[in-house]
């Protein structure tokens, strides 16, 4: 096998199971990155429900397995803001494994995210990148994906001794605002 090919990966909807390996990504993005603003690593617990409260939503939480069962990464939508006017916008999240970035992996989980959540109807889709203006390696993926910047909020948080922006981006999903919803 060429040691440049990808290895064989199953994109699919993320079971509790996966969840221990979830946590450990996440944990690693909170204690050493700036993609989330999140100081203290939640626990397995925690990150289950916080699964579960997507899927009560009706939205994807998906993850990507080597062949091995491996969790590669994983990426979910969650509801923009609690108001009902925004119930049609969701908020997308996508965390890659160490190592596995730059593969393509997360721009797969990323547009199962954006086709799964076109699919059920709704009409707009946010990203809130911490750290954007150095978080390349997340605009790029949301770039790939159909997203444009929209913004940036500066030094909105602060975290490993330091100021952090976010950058804001957003895509259109669907027919977006040309027609009404179906409710």
């Amino acid at each position: 096998m060429n040691a440049l090919a990808p290895s064989p990966m199953i994109l699919s909807d993320a079971t509790e199971a996966d969840m221990a390996q979830v946590q450990r990504i996440y944990a690693q993005h909170v204690l050493h990155g700036l993609a989330s603003f999140e100081e203290e690593p939640p626990p397995e617990e925690e990150m289950l429900a916080r699964r579960e409260k997507v899927l009560e939503h009706g939205l994807p939480y998906l993850v990507a397995k080597d062949e091995s069962g491996r969790v590669l990464g994983y990426a979910y939508a969650t509801q923009y803001r609690p108001r009902r006017a925004y119930r049609f916008t969701v908020e997308d999240s996508v965390y890659m494994a160490e190592g596995a970035q730059r593969r393509g992996i997360g721009r797969l989980l990323l547009q199962a995210v954006v086709d799964r959540c076109t699919a059920a109807g709704f009409r707009q889709m946010i990203a809130i990148i911490g750290d954007g203006e150095h978080n390349a390696g997340s605009v790029a993926v949301h770039r790939a994906c159909g997203f444009r910047l929209v913004g940036s909020f500066t030094d909105v948080g602060f975290k490993h001794d330091g100021w952090r922006d976010t950058a804001l981006m957003q895509r259109v999903l669907g027919d977006g605002a040309a027609e009404p919803p179906v409710e």
